[in-house]
């Protein structure tokens, strides 16, 4: 993963990935957007999990961490659609 964008794109959040479509029984895959949250728990991410609901505009992630499944607020911007 990099730490860092370039120059022209820093700051920029693909409209496509924030304004994204995901319904309950989806997998995605946790990859974290820089410019959004800066408090983003780094233990979660490039994890995959399953999408359990909404809660506002952000998305519950069920994820299975050391054998226990756990549920996690993420935003839209911060996943991305696995097939």
């Amino acid at each position: 993963m990099l730490k860092h964008r370039s120059i022209k794109n820093k700051g920029k959040i693909k409209l496509s990935l924030y304004f994204q479509d995901l319904k309950e029984g989806d997998r995605v895959a946790i990859v974290r957007e820089h410019a959004l949250n800066p408090k983003f728990p780094k233990a979660i991410q490039g994890k995959t999990g399953i999408v359990a609901g909404t809660r506002g505009s952000a998305y519950l992630v069920q994820l299975r961490i050391g054998g226990l499944s756990k549920t996690y607020l993420v935003e839209g911007a911060s996943l991305k659609k696995l097939k």
